[in-house]
């Protein structure tokens, strides 16, 4: 059924006392503590070397949020309070509810299906040491006249490929950072080394060939001389937002702010201030998967197909942000908290800053010479605020920007910095290379490899309450018949088309014109038009690879940048839970199959902003910020602009 006091629920949130926590509040550390004191007391906690790999606010029903942040007796704790928890012993998955009221595990299951939690980074942290001290590599590396000592050995995860009854593995592959700090310039090349994670054993080790190892002048980088000015005001803008809790208000906007392991910045309830009336527009949303793949079939490079959300953990590579680097000098800072593989609570210092951002734009403007003897000219800067993180995965750096507008738009920025994977080469030249090298020649003896990043997006929109529709405006070329009516031949006009179940929902763009948008078919402005909101969509890039490829299987999401699905609170993550080594038979495409109605149902919209990168010699050292997104704008949702005056 609807959710008929929403608006209200939403505006409660700021009137909440401070100790009673938000439904939707991350955990915090003395949670965390506790829900590890609770399983160390159950019978899973008797498992010898018992190692913690997600740790989450178990999702509570929607309805249950709704009702509560809308009930007057905003005094009384949220009625519960659970956490999901997956850990592993004895070989074995564990899948736990916690709840904490009661201080007890509600359930306790065995998971047996394909693929794994991710790896803590105390196994990632043992495995690429596991090779320093093996006597085989030990002789490979003297072998190549290298010093022991300046090596460092990395684990890459190894995807899927056809294989029955996997065991928890990884790739370990080794660089040279005598003279650099740029670790992944220096590659070791030759050397195959896979690492079993349950023995923390070596279970195979090839040293195939000897590679040119590139030098390592010029792969530094360093940040200029200019520091950035602590005095001055780098944005302009004083601090014109409140944060309660994980509540934040700013102009006409209200919405949560939460964090996560997996997704890392988690937006929810989202809302704008219309009159007098507060009116839902984002339910949940957040980074949901994303898919790394690259475009070299040789033997120590073809399982580079990553999954670096359900693999690694956006949450789990959040970095802590610089201020005047990362964020301006308004920005207000939140710290991210998660578990230790020992079940302790680990803080990320600054993990989330907010900030309000004046860059020199145009909100609006126009110069008026149709009044006789005048020339009017109106308008307003755009300030806008952004909520933003900065997850560091190996080699890349991925900037998440939540960029909100007074124009009830909701801006969401991708970039890509860091430095590139990259490859030894005897090659110094282009006119030297005679076959397909899977890459560009980014410096002497050093390939850029080609790959693609994937972030596909978890949008849970509810427009105006939570009984929306997913609607495409086709523009079709229309042909004028009456030589008595125009002297035109054509004109385009729009068809629309309403989606009715999840198949018809899947969208592939570039194939035709046309505009999305999800809308309340119960609602209309007063002139009629449904309220809605448009997607604003980027870059059309999605997976080149064929069906039947491995990775392609693991990650067959990939082929369509739009997705609408009908809700459940278990399904937010694109490639499945367990990603790590996973076979493609749980995730967004196997959930999309059951072909749920979508019209005027409580529903979901995925979208997947794509990159195919092409490696240039300006990547190298480090490669500068290549950005992307995707926007939420307001389609016939506000009676006018909302960044005028009201209409007295």
């Amino acid at each position: 059924m609807t959710i008929p006091f929403l608006a209200l629920a939403l505006a409660l949130q700021f009137l909440l006392p401070t100790t009673l926590p938000h439904p939707l509040d991350p955990l915090n550390p003395s949670e965390i503590n506790q829900i590890t004191q609770i399983i160390q007391k159950s019978h899973t906690g008797t498992l010898p070397n018992l190692v913690y790999h997600f740790l989450d606010l178990e999702e509570p029903e929607k309805n249950d949020v709704i009702k509560w942040l809308s009930s007057k007796n905003y005094n009384v704790s949220f009625p519960y309070r659970r956490a999901k928890v997956v850990v592993r012993g004895r070989g074995q998955t564990h899948e736990l509810v916690v709840d904490l009221a009661t201080n007890s595990v509600t359930s306790d299951h065995i998971y047996t299906g394909h693929g794994y939690p991710p790896s803590t980074f105390s196994e990632f942290i043992r495995a690429g040491r596991l090779a320093l001290s093996d006597p085989r590599f030990k002789a490979s590396v003297s072998k190549r006249g290298l010093n022991l000592s300046e090596v460092t050995c990395l684990p890459f995860t190894m995807g899927w490929f056809g294989e029955n009854n996997l065991k928890r593995a990884v790739r370990v592959s080794c660089f040279y950072r005598g003279g650099t700090t740029n670790v992944f310039s220096r590659p070791i090349q030759g050397i195959i080394i896979i690492v079993d994670i349950e023995s923390m054993q070596i279970s195979k080790y090839i040293d195939k060939y000897r590679a040119t190892l590139p030098r390592a002048k010029g792969t530094d980088f360093q940040s200029s001389s200019q520091k950035p000015n602590s005095i001055t005001p780098c944005n302009e803008t004083n601090t014109g937002f409140t944060i309660k809790g994980h509540n934040v208000r700013w102009e006409n906007w209200e919405f949560h702010v939460g964090f996560n392991a997996r997704a890392g910045v988690i937006i929810s309830t989202a809302s704008i201030v219309d009159g007098k009336n507060l009116r839902s527009v984002l339910y949940r949303g957040h980074v949901s998967e994303t898919f790394v793949p690259y475009m070299d079939p040789t033997s120590e490079w073809y399982y580079r197909t990553f999954m670096d959300v359900g693999e690694f953990g956006f949450g789990r590579s959040t970095s802590s942000l610089v201020p005047l680097t990362d964020c301006p000098g308004n920005a207000k800072y939140i710290d991210g908290y998660m578990v230790g593989s020992d079940g302790h609570a680990q803080e990320v210092p600054n993990a989330i800053c907010i900030f309000e951002r004046y860059s020199g734009d145009i909100a609006w403007r126009h110069t008026e010479v149709g009044v006789p003897g005048k020339v009017i000219t109106s308008g307003e800067r755009e300030v806008n605020l952004v909520v933003r993180m900065v997850a560091t995965v190996g080699n890349y750096d991925y900037i998440l920007d939540w960029e909100f507008k007074q124009s009830g738009s909701i801006k969401v920025g991708v970039g890509l910095t860091g430095v590139l994977e990259m490859k030894a080469t005897s090659y110094t030249n282009t006119d030297q290379i005679t076959k397909d090298v899977f890459g560009t020649l980014v410096a002497d003896n050093t390939i850029g490899d080609n790959h693609d990043h994937f972030l596909t997006y978890y949008l849970d929109l509810d427009i105006d309450g939570n009984y929306n529709s997913f609607t495409k405006s086709k523009l079709e070329t229309a042909r004028v018949t009456d030589v008595n009516f125009s002297p035109r031949k054509s004109y385009w006009r729009v068809v629309k088309e309403t989606a009715k179940t999840e198949a018809e929902a899947r969208i592939q763009l570039g194939s035709e014109p046309a505009q999305l948008f999800v809308v309340n078919p119960n609602k209309k402005t007063s002139l009629g038009n449904y309220v809605g909101y448009r997607l604003v969509t980027g870059e059309t890039a999605s997976s080149l690879l064929s069906d039947d490829d491995y990775p392609q299987i693991r990650a067959s999401y990939s082929k369509y940048q739009v997705w609408v699905t009908s809700y459940n609170k278990s399904e937010r993550w694109a490639g499945g839970f367990y990603a790590d080594m996973s076979q493609g038979d749980d995730g967004l495409a196997v959930w999309s199959r059951k072909n749920r109605p979508i019209v005027n149902k409580d529903i979901v919209l995925w979208y997947t902003v794509g990159f195919h990168h092409i490696p240039c010699q300006e990547d190298f050292p480090v490669m500068s910020t290549l950005s992307s997104g995707f926007e939420l704008r307001p389609a016939n949702f506000l009676e006018r602009n909302p960044l005028l005056k009201p209409i007295s």
